[in-house]
């Protein structure tokens, strides 16, 4: 198991305080980004109930 782990945006060190980042800044850009729907599973599209309708 790896203790020195990196912040998954910019690689750098993480710190206690932000875990699993390493600021603010980039706690911060996650945030942003799960709110701006940037990060997606992928799959099939899902299909509106109303075009599902005939």
């Amino acid at each position: 198991m790896t203790l020195n782990r990196k912040c998954p945006l910019c690689r750098r060190p993480r710190s206690a305080e932000f875990t699993p980042f390493c600021s603010k800044s980039c706690k911060d850009r996650d945030l942003v980004r799960w709110l701006a729907d940037g990060y997606a599973l992928p799959g099939a599209p899902a299909i509106d109930e109303e075009e599902g309708k005939a």
